[in-house]
């Protein structure tokens, strides 16, 4: 597959009153061509730090990226200049945030926010733009799109604001379109909608998409491949199937564990106990640690590496070591497993590979 974007050891920090707070910690990803991949975690993991400095949108005043590369078409996005991203912006990486109202220019009109990225990116008349912004409505399923590309922002309803967000972010066919939780703010039948909808487009115009959640059940939607990220870290990342199926971290097990189904009352919800770490003060070892039932000694004293587990699948764990105790995934994840396979047949059950340390 061909790779479009490779961020290799990014580290971010933040810069406030108490201290430095390193907000990423040696984050390493690829993406590849007409791929979804999912980057899952609790509020505060990173996952919208990470993609926002992918697209260079970090305060310049606080935050800093330390050392690392994001490389993209032969470019090192980490040291562009503000006049290099903004030919890239909007052109062949676009976002999709996450509250479409505060997204959207409320004192223009749906048509001309449309059109902006066309005119500026590909050097076109506002009469074409405007054709174009029209046909993008009606790909985004927009009804009556010649009325309602004259509208504003607030004579839609969230679920339409979100369908035009959509079509500004795909005006300029970008090669890499990240979405940051784009239906938290959205019930759950036009949640389902809108996913459907970048399903299709996605095919449509073959175009990469980063898709930001905390929702592992939209993640079985709509991922090929999956990355679990916690306190700025990575410490899971395989396909879809790998991460549902054949979890190794134990946080990875906790997130699938809590997730509620139609079957779980109030008294079975899981929480996994405790907080994320203070990341003015990283731990020494592995940040899950405190919050692990399944911690050792070396997870308080050491950083787990990256062990693989097959081809695509690595996970940070020192349950991985081939000394480690045998420990098998607790009960609530085997029975999120049986569910998953009856809502969705077409996942498939994997198995490890074998362990080895990824050098």
């Amino acid at each position: 597959m061909e790779k479009l974007l490779e961020v290799k050891d990014l580290n971010i920090s933040f810069h406030t009153y108490a201290g430095e707070v390193k907000a990423i910690r040696g984050v390493s990803f690829d993406l590849f061509k007409g791929e979804t991949l999912a980057i899952v975690g609790e509020s505060g993991s990173g996952k919208s730090v990470t993609t926002k400095a992918i697209m260079r949108l970090l305060p310049e005043s606080n935050s800093k990226i330390k050392s690392g590369h994001i490389l993209f078409d032969g470019k090192d996005l980490a040291t562009a200049t503000e006049a290099q991203m903004q030919k890239i912006r909007g052109k062949d990486i676009a976002m999709i945030f996450q509250d479409p109202m505060t997204s959207l220019n409320p004192t223009m009109t749906i048509g001309k926010q449309i059109s902006e990225p066309l005119i500026k990116h590909q050097k076109i008349s506002k009469k074409e733009a405007h054709k174009t912004a029209l046909r993008l409505l009606q790909l985004v399923g927009i009804p009556k799109a010649e009325e309602r590309i004259k509208q504003y922002p607030h004579q839609f309803s969230g679920g339409m604001r979100q369908r035009v967000v959509i079509a500004i972010s795909l005006a300029c066919n970008p090669q890499v379109l990240i979405a940051d939780e784009p239906t938290t703010a959205l019930d759950v039948t036009i949640q389902a909608q809108i996913l459907d909808l970048m399903k299709d487009l996605q095919k449509k115009i073959d175009t990469s998409i980063i898709f930001i959640t905390h929702d592992l059940g939209v993640v079985a939607n709509v991922a090929d491949r999956v990355a679990v990220m916690y306190a700025g870290k990575i410490v899971e990342i395989g396909t879809v199937d790998e991460i549902f199926y054949n979890p190794q971290h134990p946080y990875t097990w906790g997130l699938i564990s809590s997730m509620p189904t139609l079957d779980t009352d109030d008294e079975e919800l899981f929480v996994i106990p405790g907080t994320p770490p203070d990341l003015l003060k990283p731990p020494k070892g592995d940040a899950f640690a405190p919050r692990n039932q399944y911690a050792m000694q070396i997870d308080l004293e050491e950083q787990p590496p990256m062990f693989k587990v097959s081809d695509t699948h690595f996970a940070a764990t020192w349950l991985l070591h081939p000394d480690a105790p045998e420990v098998t995934p607790p009960e609530a994840v085997l029975r999120r497993q049986e569910e998953f396979a009856k809502l969705h047949p077409g996942m498939q059950a994997v198995h490890a590979k074998g362990v080895e340390v990824d050098e």
